[in-house]
């Protein structure tokens, strides 16, 4: 009996200490995981008729030539490091401009704009892309007479 006593105890103390070292493991806290950076994100596009100080003035899909001038609006929340974005006039499927635009953190607000004439009549489109070409939005308008 006090040799089967002898062969188990030290049975019984490994299943002890493992249990213990299972407890423990899992009343240690959790490390709080790493939060994710805040991918650039686009709140608003818009082309307008105007800018009056960081606002749109008179957003529309119809403009007219004798405007002379049109403006195509963005505003990113979050903004998480300093970064260019570019806004890409096209018309007919022409690329007219490339404007290129830093946005700083943690939040901006930026605009282009893009002289038209008569000669531009037709549907226009703007592409707000990134640095690598992902393009957030493409905003389509007209210019008539």
């Amino acid at each position: 009996m006090k040799r089967s006593l002898a062969l188990l105890l030290p049975v019984v103390f490994c299943l002890i200490a493992s249990s213990a070292q299972g407890v423990a493991a899992q009343e240690t806290p959790n490390t709080p995981p790493v939060p994710k950076a805040k991918a650039l994100t686009l709140v608003e596009a818009s082309v307008c008729e105007n800018m009056k100080g960081s606002s749109p003035v008179d957003p529309a899909i119809v403009f007219s030539a004798s405007l002379g001038k049109i403006y195509c609006f963005t505003s990113f929340d979050p903004v998480p490091r300093e970064m260019d974005i570019y806004h890409e006039w096209y018309r007919k499927d022409k690329l007219k401009a490339k404007v290129k635009l830093t946005l700083k953190p943690p939040r901006w607000s930026t605009f282009s704009s893009m002289r038209i004439r008569k000669s531009d009549l037709g549907p226009w489109q703007v592409y707000i892309t990134d640095a690598k070409g992902r393009v957030f939005k493409i905003v389509r308008f007209s210019v008539t007479e």
